[in-house]
């Protein structure tokens, strides 16, 4: 048997793994650090893993923060933002109503051939200084505690190795090996299902129309690059384009109004969108010969019950805790994770305690969690709604901007005065943000609501322009501190809005929502430039 020390042991080269050795040789040359990863490198490009969106967080981490802006822009796909289409069963999607942005937003998100993106990844993290062990399969992991190392056996290449390792991170995916070993996996409410596929060819979706005027909403006239969802009632379906010319589809659902039985082959995947979504069945119809793969998902979203440890262990990625794929927030969380942990082993390597500041970092964590989660929990069923998804997605975009950006954007997730000195603003957001996802699903059920051929241009909305302009503003504390008490309120108008905005549509209201009953009644009118 080899015997071997590292100061970082990382389970998993995947995003999460290969993502936080790249944090941390750039932040801490000295560390040595070491990953594991079971697959053999490189792997395929198009049919390799999902999760190929990302959002402003996760692409502010991997272009900003990592230093990986050169790859993006010449090796990924600058993404058009999210567009939603209500075409629950119609062919005629260019006559439905359509929410997105007619230019793309200046800070940056991407669409993500993960196969490309993880082979760089790997050679990156090993250009600087990190060693990558690809093959290799972990089969015993000894945990230290009060200050001691941990031990972790692995094979590889025929050869048994034993390593010693100061700080022992789970980046493995499903798999959870330390989950697993320590009984941390935690269920949550959220009951959803995922299907998804490539095809070797590009989808474009703007081909789908003769109208010039539909085509020239957008300029360019690019909505393939956009993350396309086509919406009904307990689901929506995905278009993603990925740089090898490849396209990612997939079906995302409600467990009780989709069942995973009617939609986990590829055949009854093509007989679910000849009923749902008839225009994609014709673009799909016609490729497939050119299926890449196909795979399902039951009930993948979980939580944890501790992700970080004073005994010098944590968990980022999958491994720890995983939402839905909706608003693409996973690489968010790897980054926000992966900043956490970093910032950990930072007050180690200083000779610093960190007990404290491991137990409060989770606490926020979890906190983030909760706070995404009631965007998904029990709201599949209004997905169809085009009259009040709209309002949902706009909410939950200002919130996210406006609140959970902030703190990351300007570096300021480990700041634990901060956030106490926020602490009344942010629960007020919180509270307003359940009740306004409360406010929604009850008003649309699972009706579509009226859906006339218009589109619900997001840059027509100043305010919420701004907001994604706003991100990479450098702001002092004093000038962070103003923006998040000024975003709170903005919360607040907006809320007001789409509460009026319910009650003039004639949906039912119910009376036990405090927070949104003490509003002032009358609209501030931020959605109205959009009309």
């Amino acid at each position: 048997m080899v015997h071997e020390r590292s100061d970082v042991l990382i389970l998993g080269g995947g995003l999460a793994g290969l993502t936080l050795a790249i944090q941390l040789r750039r932040e801490f040359p000295s560390l040595t650090v070491r990953v594991l990863e079971r697959n053999r490198h490189p792997v395929r490009e198009a049919a390799f893993k999902v999760g190929e969106s990302s959002v402003e967080i996760g692409a502010h981490y991997f272009d900003t923060v990592l230093g990986l802006k050169a790859h993006l822009d010449s090796a990924q796909i600058r993404k058009f933002g999210f567009r939603f289409f209500f075409s629950e069963g119609r062919d005629d999607v260019d006559r439905t109503t359509e929410l997105g942005v007619s230019e793309v937003f200046p800070t940056p998100s991407y669409q993500i051939d993960r196969g490309i993106f993880e082979n760089y990844l790997s050679k990156h993290a090993a250009g600087l200084g990190a060693e990558f062990l690809d093959g290799a399969v972990v089969h015993a992991l000894d945990l230290g505690a009060d200050g001691a190392g941990h031990g972790v056996r692995y094979r590889r290449d025929g050869a048994e190795y034993s390593l010693q390792a100061r700080w022992l991170i789970d980046a493995s995916g499903r798999a959870g090996l330390l989950k697993r070993k320590l009984d941390l996996a935690q269920p949550n409410g959220h009951d959803a299902n995922a299907i998804w596929f490539r095809i070797g060819e590009r989808i474009a979706i703007d081909e789908w129309s003769d109208d010039p005027v539909w085509r020239a909403r957008c300029s360019p006239p690019e909505r393939w690059r956009s993350t396309n969802h086509l919406c009904g009632p307990g689901y929506w379906a995905w278009l993603i384009p990925l740089s090898s010319g490849s396209h990612s589809v997939g079906i995302v659902a409600d467990a009780g109004l989709h069942p995973l039985e009617t939609i986990d082959s590829f055949d009854k995947a093509m007989a679910w969108f000849a009923r749902h979504q008839p225009h994609l069945y014709r673009a799909l119809d016609s490729r497939r010969d050119k299926l890449q793969d196909f795979a399902f998902l039951r009930h993948f979203s979980h939580g944890c019950k501790q992700v970080f440890s004073s005994d010098r262990w944590a968990l980022t990625g999958d491994a720890g805790l995983f939402l839905d794929p909706f608003y693409s927030p996973g690489s968010d969380f790897i980054a926000i994770g992966n900043s956490y942990i970093t910032a950990l082993i930072g007050r180690d390597l200083r000779g610093e305690r960190f007990a404290r500041e491991a137990r409060i970092f989770e606490q926020l964590y979890f906190s983030f969690y909760r706070n995404t989660l009631a965007l998904y929990e029990g709201q599949y069923p209004m997905f169809g709604h085009a009259q009040l998804m709209p309002l949902k997605v706009i909410w939950d975009y200002a919130y996210y901007w406006g609140v959970l950006c902030q703190f990351f954007f300007q570096q300021r997730l480990t700041e634990i005065a901060l956030f106490t000195r926020l602490a009344a603003p942010l629960a007020a957001c919180e509270i307003l943000n359940g009740e306004i996802q409360l406010l929604l699903r009850r008003a649309a059920g699972t009706a579509t609501g009226e859906n006339p051929a218009w589109m619900f241009d997001q840059c027509r909305l100043p305010w919420f322009a701004e907001l994604n302009r706003g991100l990479t503003d450098r702001l002092d504390e004093t000038a962070f501190e103003r923006r998040i008490r000024a975003n709170a309120a903005m919360l607040a108008a907006l809320a007001a809005e789409i509460l009026a905005r319910v009650r003039e549509i004639g949906a039912p209201v119910l009376d036990d929502l405090p927070t949104l009953a003490a509003l002032q009644t009358h609209a501030p009118h931020l959605l109205r430039e959009a009309a």
